[in-house]
């Protein structure tokens, strides 16, 4: 939970939150109860992220644009792998620079 938060600059609060508000979202748990993130969870956490932090959608706004065919606004998944490697680049720059 706590990596995922990280990856995308937010409290795992709201991690949970959007588990609960976005029914894309179906996370599973481990026997120890701990939720179990596939790529396919990180994908569709970095859209509700797009949607919600970037363009400024509200919740039910970013629900609809989700469920709707058009999905133009959406990112790709390329754009994600992009976008990964991009943070992560970021992120040693930031270590180098410190």
């Amino acid at each position: 939970m706590g990596e995922v938060a990280e990856m995308f600059d937010v409290n795992a609060s709201l991690i949970r939150f959007w588990e609960k508000e976005f029914k894309m979202i179906q996370l599973k748990k481990n026997n120890k109860g701990n939720r179990v993130f596939t790529p396919k969870d990180i994908q569709n956490f970095n859209k509700i992220y797009q949607l919600v932090k970037i363009e400024g959608y509200t919740l039910d706004g970013a629900r609809t644009a989700l469920s709707s065919k058009s999905t133009t606004s959406l990112p790709k998944t390329d754009n994600f792998d992009v976008i990964q490697h991009l943070e992560k680049i970021k992120q040693g720059l930031i270590n180098l620079k410190d």
